[in-house]
């Protein structure tokens, strides 16, 4: 690789200084810093870092997702291939592991912890304690990812401490999950050596950690966002602090990734010096990352950008490569095999009818309904007067209350319903094979025709996106493991444009109508849920 010079404003984020300097870059590597008396106006510093994010969500394999995020300045990802590994077990993390290698990209893999999340839930596979071992000892896995059974840790699981304790004795850091847990139970699940959480949504959860000494990840996805309840801590504990996406779908992932957070921090009067902190050094001391922090001897895995406020990239380099230039992705496109598993069958009205006489109520009569929340996992349960047409609950679109159900993509066996509010739909139906963390098939909509018409949708694809609106229907194939496309990524963002723009034509006002719906079915996230084995109390973490 030639020797070359970078000119510009570096930025010393850890010595919380900026002053002109020359680069030279040898071999990849970053051989001389010179500081000098004039450079460009223009800002070199360390590539950023999403420090928790499941590419499987973008709907794009590993290359095509490297190809949209460094434009947006993204070096690297910490990568949970949880989603595949639900759905194609070990093979999957190994698919995701090469398919990455084939574009100059930083992708850092985990060993999921969690395969299947629950019981209370059919997955396509299961990953035991021995085969998360073999998977810690492999070079190119570099955590175990998050531990998302928090009963499992708190009672002490003998495979759920297995996990654990083989990341221990590898050294490798445990990714935590324990959405809402606070107090004794927060410091004893800290205590079991889970290092950092992405799930907190409000700042007391947060600093309940911070004082455990866990670390806190500011999550801001297509559906969870947690940025405005959390952004302040970056100034209050600057070394404790990492921004991730977790969940970001492609036309999301077009727009910008990790620099746009930076920027509504600096916005929001943050220190610039601890918003990059979080950014581009924090992940890379916490995982133990070969990128490097732009220091002489380090890889040059740098960023160019316009400014410190907006963080418009101009160019992105890769162990010294240029990557991205102007708005312009210079990684090329990677064609791959798609592996799946799949094996649902087409459904008719009859299998979604919900019996008003085999539904729980509670003593009043009233039935579980699920409450959504624009931007957040959480849902609530409200407890509702049925609508009724012979004997059947049916959707109410007055009150906002729509059948949602989850049906089994593995092997045959019957769908489960449930009800929803928020979705706002006035006519319709979604449908969708991205339902963590099963993945299984799932569908909203008003009338149980619009429902069965979307859910063949996707069984005809093996797995997808799909939309019917009166006569019109449109479907987004996901072939590689009902989750993701190996179609060139600008294309794949177009096509869920456009039918996520059909999707809200129904009448949603959510932000995200596909991402909200993938999260109904995530049963490790309270209070309500619904899985292919049917409704499912978060609280008391036991099917009704």
């Amino acid at each position: 690789m030639a020797t070359y010079t970078l000119s510009g404003q570096y930025v010393d984020i850890v010595g919380k200084k900026i002053f002109p300097a020359e680069l030279q870059i040898q071999n990849g590597f970053i051989e001389k810093i010179t500081p000098c008396e004039t450079a460009p106006n223009h800002f070199i510093l360390p590539g950023f870092i999403d420090s928790h994010v499941h590419i499987e969500s973008s709907m794009l394999i590993p290359s095509s997702f490297a190809r949209l995020a460094v434009v947006h300045g993204t070096i690297g990802t910490i990568s949970d291939p949880h989603e595949i590994a639900n759905v194609c077990g070990v093979e999957g993390v190994h698919y995701m592991i090469n398919n990455g290698k084939k574009v100059p990209f930083h992708f850092f893999f985990g060993a999921p912890s969690c395969v299947p999340a629950t019981v209370f839930e059919t997955a396509g596979a299961a990953i035991h304690s021995n085969e998360v071992a073999e998977l810690l000892a492999n070079k190119d896995i570099y955590y175990l990812s998050e531990m998302m059974n928090f009963p499992g840790v708190l009672y002490k699981d003998e495979e759920v401490m297995k996990k654990i304790s083989a990341a221990h004795k590898a050294g490798k850091p445990v990714d935590g999950h324990a959405p809402g847990l606070m107090g004794a139970e927060a410091k004893q699940y800290i205590q079991a050596g889970i290092s950092t959480d992405h799930e907190c949504f409000t700042i007391e959860e947060a600093v309940d950690k911070l004082s455990f000494g866990m670390k806190i990840l500011i999550r801001e996805g297509s559906a969870a966002k947690n940025f405005e309840a959390l952004y302040e801590l970056l100034d209050d504990h600057p070394n404790m602090m990492m921004l991730c996406s977790d969940d970001k779908h492609p036309d999301s992932l077009l727009e910008g990734h990790i620099n746009t957070l930076c920027a509504r921090a600096v916005a929001k009067g943050i220190d610039v010096f601890n918003v990059l902190r979080a950014a581009c050094i924090n992940p890379v001391l916490h995982y133990k990352l070969p990128t490097g922090q732009a220091r002489i001897g380090d890889p040059a895995n740098l960023i160019v950008v316009e400014d410190l406020s907006h963080f418009k990239v101009k160019e992105t380099y890769i162990n010294g490569a240029l990557v991205a230039s102007a708005g312009k992705s210079m990684i090329p496109f990677v064609q791959e095999e798609a592996i799946n598993q799949f094996d649902a069958q087409p459904i008719n009205e009859a299998s979604i009818q919900v019996n008003e006489k085999q539904y729980p109520t509670n003593e009043s009569g009233l039935i579980p309904v699920m409450e959504a929340i624009d931007g957040q996992l959480i849902t609530h349960c409200k407890w509702m007067q049925a609508t009724t047409q012979e004997h059947e609950i049916v959707s109410n679109t007055q009150e906002d209350v729509l059948k949602m159900v989850v049906y089994n993509r593995y092997y045959n066996a019957p769908p489960k319903m449930a009800f929803i509010k928020n979705f706002g739909f006035q006519h319709g139906a979604i449908a969708s094979t991205v339902a963590h963390d099963s993945h299984n098939i799932i569908a909203v909509g008003v009338d149980d025709a619009s429902i069965v018409k979307a859910i063949n949708l996707v069984i005809a694809q093996k797995g997808g996106i799909s939309c019917v609106k009166e006569l019109e229907e449109a479907v987004l194939g996901l072939p590689v493991a009902g989750l993701m496309s190996a179609e060139d990524p600008y294309k794949v963002a177009e096509a869920y444009t456009k039918i996520d723009q059909m999707a809200k034509s129904l009448g949603s006002t959510l932000s995200s109508p596909f991402m909200t719906l993938s999260f109904m079915g995530l049963l490790v996230i309270p209070h309500l849920k619904l899985s292919d084995k049917g409704l499912f109390d978060g609280d008391e973490f036991k099917l009704f």
